[in-house]
């Protein structure tokens, strides 16, 4: 008997889930996207058996719904698919901001119809990558990577099972975290970062002096600067960080507390101590880097089987020991 799974959003990372289920003979792969072209390119790339021009049709015989879609994009779609799902049928989201779409999946889904959150976390091969898009899809995108997945209820032990099996399907582990968690650590993991390069590229460009520095840009401002236009649409960015707000300004407010630290020590000359605060920065991002390029989250250089850390115990590490520096303290 064969699953059907309905990729909605045929990006990167719907497109990809088709491509790294396509040798799964017993999953039929249906696709839907608003943009022709986009439908036509995930033909091309084998990420979808078959397409739809209209959501009712590509989710009636679904047993899988996958929402790829950005933030502002979920609410109308679950409103417009709810009638049409059958029972038992699972709608599986990958948007930033899971408490909101938990709220609007509990409002929309008839009985028997289950939602659950999995948040991708792609190959470090591709963290580099500049294209975005289907452009930027490929079969293993998910290997060595991550599904964060959230399950409230009343998803079904069915449910779970059948997202678990998804992730294990397209080559990643998965870990099960709860939503508050989850938006947490995509605010400060996924969020800020976009939301510092418009930032800074709002206080650079077009502003003045920028006719000169335009010139003097390089690669630290180009990266920087990077995720105002590769990553989501303004709306889709605007969406998940107004439907995470809590979070959003937690860690804006974090950031900012570091920035001031950081301009205390350059306004007193004190060159030991920023130097200090860059040396410790420089050896977390390294660490990391090493720990995501080798998906390294359990110590497996030690050659020991260790369990993934919770969502708690990530968060914890993540974003719960800052706290400012005492300026009196030397």
């Amino acid at each position: 008997m064969s699953t059907q799974i309905t990729i909605i959003g045929l990006g990167q990372i719907g497109a990809s889930v088709g491509m790294a289920l396509a040798s799964q003979k017993q999953i039929v792969r249906m696709g839907y996207d608003l943009e022709p072209a986009v439908v036509r390119k995930a033909n091309q790339l084998g990420a979808v058996d078959k397409a739809s021009m209209t959501l009712s049709r590509a989710v009636k015989e679904a047993n899988i719904v996958l929402l790829a879609l950005p933030v502002d994009q979920i609410q109308e779609t679950l409103e417009l698919i709810a009638s049409d799902l059958m029972p038992e049928a699972v709608v599986i989201d990958t948007a930033p901001a899971k408490e909101a779409v938990v709220e609007w999946a509990r409002k929309a889904l008839p009985e028997r119809r289950y939602y659950i959150g999995m948040t991708p976390v792609i190959n470090p091969i591709y963290l580099m990558d500049g294209d975005w898009g289907i452009e930027a899809a490929h079969a293993d995108l998910f290997k060595n990577g991550l599904f964060a997945i959230v399950a409230p209820p009343p998803a079904s032990s069915e449910a779970i099972r059948l997202a678990t099996e998804l992730a294990t399907l397209v080559g990643a582990e998965h870990m099960f975290a709860d939503v508050v968690e989850i938006d947490g650590l995509m605010a400060a993991t996924h969020l800020l970062p976009q939301l510092v390069s418009v930032a800074l590229s709002g206080i650079t460009i077009g502003r003045p002096g920028w006719n000169e520095g335009r010139k003097l840009a390089g690669r630290s401002f180009t990266k920087v600067t990077d995720p105002t236009v590769s990553a989501e649409s303004a709306a889709a960015l605007a969406s998940a960080a107004v439907h995470n707000r809590k979070n959003a300004t937690r860690v804006i407010d974090t950031l900012i507390a570091a920035l001031n630290d950081m301009r205390a020590e350059i306004e007193a000359g004190d060159i030991k101590a920023l130097e200090a605060s860059i040396a410790e920065a420089r050896q977390g991002r390294m660490s990391w880097w090493t720990e995501r390029w080798n998906a390294n989250w359990a110590a497996k250089e030690q050659g020991t089987a260790v369990e993934i850390p919770t969502a708690s115990e990530w968060m914890g590490r993540l974003i719960g020991g800052y706290r400012p520096k005492d300026k009196n303290k030397k």
